[in-house]
């Protein structure tokens, strides 16, 4: 192996909107607002610095450096999901992740890329998820999915990574063809299953829950590709408020 090789084998790959910065392992990438990888330097809402990375000790870092949001980090098929919060840092063990983020109602995913992570994946073939089946180890109803699929939307329709905007309920519920009660109720039940199966930050005090669940759901059901692109034509079926 030549230096070049050598050199390439040792750096991380970070990929944002179809560009790709290369990080070695003698500096600290950042990524935030005002950073190493600036994701979005109009949005008030996000940390300056929200993640990091960086070698340490035989690994590559993946750390939430910011004082409010959390990360989610992802890897392929749902085969790893770890919810990071502020002080937090996860080793990269894997050789694809997707980090996920939100502020202000807008999603933010990257993925981040290595040759040298510790394990490598061995996938079998999944089996197509199908409403009124068992998904992401919760059972959902055909109208608790079309749910998720009115929230992610913005983000599945998204090519690549990139930023995201995550609706409101009422525009969601004004998608779905449902009153803001309806979805208000179905959301509740959603989250109760979710939080119940380990997911995290799904519950909370009550003046937290509006814009943070909605984002935490929407990374999480994403990032484990429980809702698809291919999906997306389910949200156009008429009616669907039955449990």
């Amino acid at each position: 192996m030549g230096p070049a090789e050598a050199e390439q084998g040792e750096s991380l790959v970070v990929e944002f909107c179809g560009e790709e910065y290369r990080v070695d392992r003698t500096r600290r990438f950042s990524v935030g607002r005002e950073a190493d990888l600036v994701v979005d330097d109009d949005n008030a809402f996000l940390h300056r610095r929200i993640v990091e990375l960086f070698w340490d000790n035989g690994f590559w870092w993946i750390a939430n450096v910011g004082s409010r949001l959390s990360v989610t980090v992802s890897g392929e098929a749902g085969t790893l999901q770890s919810w990071l919060g502020p002080g937090s840092r996860l080793p990269m063990v894997l050789p694809a992740l997707a980090v996920l983020f939100t502020a202000g109602g807008t999603t933010y995913e990257l993925t981040v890329s290595s040759a040298e992570a510790a394990f490598m994946q061995v996938l079998e073939e999944a089996a197509e998820a199908t409403v009124g089946r068992t998904l992401g180890h919760v059972e959902l109803t055909p109208s608790q999915f079309r749910l998720l699929l009115a929230l992610a939307e913005n983000t599945l329709r998204r090519a690549g990574t990139g930023p995201s905007d995550i609706p409101t309920n009422v525009a969601a519920a004004r998608r779905l063809g449902w009153s803001a009660t309806t979805f208000n109720r179905k959301l509740d039940n959603v989250c109760d299953k979710y939080a119940r199966a380990g997911v995290k930050g799904l519950r909370g005090a009550a003046g937290s829950l509006a814009t943070g669940r909605r984002a935490r759901l929407v990374e999480y059901v994403v990032a484990a590709r429980i809702v698809r692109p291919h999906h997306l034509p389910l949200l156009d079926r008429i009616g669907g408020e039955e449990e």
